[in-house]
C-alpha cells in the first residue's frame, strides 16, 4: 500500500500544532502574547517563516486552534454507549462537562483566551468559538433541526457552556463539584424556559410568532466562515 504524501496543509497542521504544544507553558505568565509566541518559535524550533505562516496572527492563531482542539477531544472522547441511558439534557450536561475537563490542565490557558477573546477587536471571533462549540455539541448529539430551533438551540446552549466556563475558571471545590452544580442550575434553567415556550406554542398568538421565527433557516455548510453555525 503507497502511502500518501503529506500536502503543504499537512506540514502547516503539523507546525501549529508544535507550536502550540510549545505556547502552553509560556501563557500561564505571558498570555496569548506576542513575547509567549516568540518563545514558542524559540522552543519548538521552528523556523520563524514557516511560524508566521502557520499563525499568521501570531498567539492569537494558536489561542484559536487551542479551542478548536479542545473541540476536537470532546468529540473524540464521545462514546455513544456511555450516553444511552441518559435523558436528553443529561446527555447535553455530560458534553459540556467534557468539553471543560478536556482543558483542566490548561486552565490559565483558558483564562487568559476568555480574557484575550473579551477585548473589541477579538469578541467576534471569541462569540464564534463558543457558537462553534455548542454546534458541534449539538451535532454529536445528532440534532436534526433546520428551523429557528436550530438556533436558538445554540444561542442557549452557547450562554450555558460560556456562563459554566467563567464559574469553573473561578472554582476552587474538590473536583470542581460546584461547577458542575452551577451547570445542574443552568440546565434546569433552561427546561423551564423549553415548557414555557411549549406552552405558549399552544395560544394562537405564539403559533403566529413561532411561525414567523421558522422562516429562519439552518444556514448551508458553505457559506462564510465568520457566519454562525460554520462547519469548516
Amino acid at each position: 500500500m503507497v502511502k500518501s504524501k503529506k500536502t503543504e496543509t499537512d506540514h502547516i497542521n503539523i507546525t501549529k500544532d508544535l507550536l502550540l504544544s510549545s505556547i502552553l507553558p509560556n501563557v500561564d505568565f505571558d498570555g496569548w502574547s506576542s513575547t509567549a509566541f516568540d518563545q514558542a518559535i524559540v522552543d519548538s524550533g521552528v523556523e520563524r517563516s514557516l511560524a508566521h505562516q502557520a499563525a499568521p496572527r501570531g498567539a492569537i492563531d494558536l489561542a484559536v486552534a487551542f479551542h478548536k482542539k479542545g473541540d476536537e477531544l470532546m468529540k473524540n472522547g464521545y462514546q455513544p454507549e456511555n450516553f444511552s441511558k441518559l435523558k436528553y439534557s443529561e446527555k447535553v450536561r455530560e458534553l459540556v462537562k467534557s468539553r471543560i475537563q478536556v482543558s483542566k490542565a490548561h486552565k490559565e490557558a483558558v483564562r487568559k483566551g476568555m480574557s484575550l477573546f473579551a477585548l473589541p477587536p477579538n469578541i467576534n471571533e471569541g462569540g464564534q468559538l463558543i457558537w462553534n462549540t455548542s454546534d458541534v455539541i449539538w451535532n454529536i448529539l445528532g440534532d436534526t433541526s433546520t428551523d429557528s430551533n436550530w438556533y436558538t438551540k445554540r444561542t442557549t446552549l452557547s450562554a450555558v457552556y460560556s456562563s459554566t466556563v467563567l464559574f469553573w475558571l473561578g472554582d476552587e471545590s474538590d473536583e470542581a463539584i460546584d461547577t458542575w452544580n452551577f451547570l445542574d442550575r443552568r440546565i434546569k434553567n433552561v427546561m423551564e424556559i423549553e415548557k414555557a415556550k411549549a406552552k405558549i406554542k399552544k395560544t394562537s398568538f405564539g403559533q403566529s410568532v413561532f411561525n414567523l421565527l421558522n422562516l429562519f433557516q439552518k444556514p448551508s455548510d458553505d457559506h462564510k466562515s465568520d457566519f454562525p453555525g460554520y462547519n469548516g
